[in-house]
């Protein structure tokens, strides 16, 4: 009974530690400023999926040239990936469909890229799209720009 008792504190411990965890590493992604949600489909086909699947939740993070695009759902306090601005190339701009609006935040946009020859698609809301357009075309003079 005793031995049932403290296991079971232990797990409560164990929970309550891991979300305090996820918390507070958010909060230390978010403390420079300039973050919004995005979800990030990295390396999928040029043809428009709409299966939902690839799609994995995230914060992205404004850092002078570079978006940093971290993972909800995850311990590590460096980026998953970087996108550099002269990098980035938008291709498309569409909603989501089919089981994608169900995989996706319900206000979400659907931006399709290319990053150095990698085609990835970024959902976020219509207010973070206009933030991350105004970021790509306020490029520095002779950077080039592609935004379709």
């Amino acid at each position: 009974m005793v031995l049932a008792l403290l296991v079971s504190c232990l797990v409560v411990a164990l929970v309550v530690i891991g979300l305090f965890a996820f918390g507070l590493r958010r909060r230390l992604i978010q403390r420079s400023g300039g973050t919004f949600d995005c979800s990030l489909r990295w390396n999928v086909p040029e043809k428009t999926d709409l299966s939902g699947k690839g799609w994995v939740y995230g914060v992205a993070r404004y850092s002078g040239d570079r978006i940093e695009w971290f993972r909800v759902f995850s311990y590590a306090l460096r980026p998953r990936r970087v996108l550099e601005r002269s990098a980035i190339e938008v291709l498309a701009r569409r909603t989501p469909e089919g089981e994608e609006e169900l995989a996706l935040l319900s206000d979400a946009v659907v931006l399709g890229c290319r990053h150095r020859g990698t085609y990835l698609e970024l959902a976020m809301s219509e207010d973070a799209l206009t933030g991350f357009l105004a970021w790509l075309e306020a490029a520095p003079p002779g950077q080039r720009v592609n935004v379709a």
